[in-house]
């Protein structure tokens, strides 16, 4: 894959996508939403990926959406009609909103690796990963509303999920900013590490304990889960039998069982 705005790595089932525009402070550009759905695509769609991992290149995780785009926003929506005019920005949200959800479309499980800044359009990325954990120095604003905006990417409407109904709105209303400890008390991020060095090797520790499981029950997990966030207990559950009625005898299953036998960690296929 050819990407101009992410650096792709890929090794022993853990891919890392990385934000790469450092010099920019990985400010988001059209380019960079399209290249995250490629990227999601083909993590989904590669056996080998396990487990994708999205951090930043630079001092920065990302800065959010780049002003710029939006300053050229105007030339691209210009119509004689006013109504086809506001379609046509109502479908390019529509397409922003699509790239991040293909986060969750993902069936992989998908960790936010974040330091220094994750502003704006970062949050919209972030919450819409399976799991975020920061360094000391990373901290999180929900900044659209200082732009005079509402967040209309995915924020307002995952972040509840992630920190609770109130802290959400604190934050979408004022827009302050949230420390890497902040972040880990009201659960925005699952921990805060003391240095990059360290979340790095956090996050791949727990990246690799989750590739040596069996990815067919992982894939499983993150579906149900998300499943789950969305629909009632009754309706959980009942897709949750529906779902092993049909995978549950898998080979993952006997490979298991031999290795507890065997007293060996299990190998499972991708």
């Amino acid at each position: 894959m050819n990407f101009t705005t992410l650096q792709i790595e890929n090794e022993n089932g853990i891919a890392r996508v990385l934000l790469n525009r450092p010099d920019k402070a990985n400010a988001m550009i059209e380019t960079m939403w399209h290249e995250l759905r490629e990227a999601m695509h083909w993590a989904d769609e590669t056996a080998e990926v396990r487990v994708v991992i999205i951090g930043g290149n630079g001092k920065h995780f990302t800065a959010g959406i780049d002003l710029s785009m939006l300053m050229n926003l105007n030339a691209k929506l210009q119509d004689d009609c006013v109504g086809r005019a506001r379609e046509k920005l109502r479908r390019f949200i529509l397409d922003l909103q699509d790239t991040l959800t293909s986060i969750e479309r993902c069936r992989k499980p998908v960790i936010a690796e974040i330091h220094g800044a994750c502003i704006g359009g970062g949050i919209d990325l972030i919450t819409a990963c399976d799991m975020r954990y920061c360094s000391v120095d990373a901290y999180f604003s929900v900044k659209e509303i200082d732009v005079g905006m509402t967040a209309d990417v995915g924020t307002l409407q995952r972040l509840p999920h992630v920190v609770g109904d109130g802290m959400a709105r604190e934050l979408a209303y004022t827009g302050r900013r949230v420390d890497g400890a902040e972040a880990q008390a009201i659960r925005l991020v699952n921990r805060c590490f003391e240095s990059n060095d360290a979340l790095r090797l956090g996050v791949n520790e727990i990246a690799q304990t989750i590739a040596a499981k069996s990815p067919l029950s992982i894939r499983g997990c993150k579906e149900m889960i998300t499943y789950a966030r969305d629909h009632s207990v009754a309706d959980g559950l009942n897709y949750i039998a529906t779902w092993n009625a049909a995978m549950l005898q898998s080979n993952d299953i006997t490979e298991a069982m031999r290795a507890t036998t065997e007293k060996r960690m299990p190998v499972f296929s991708d």
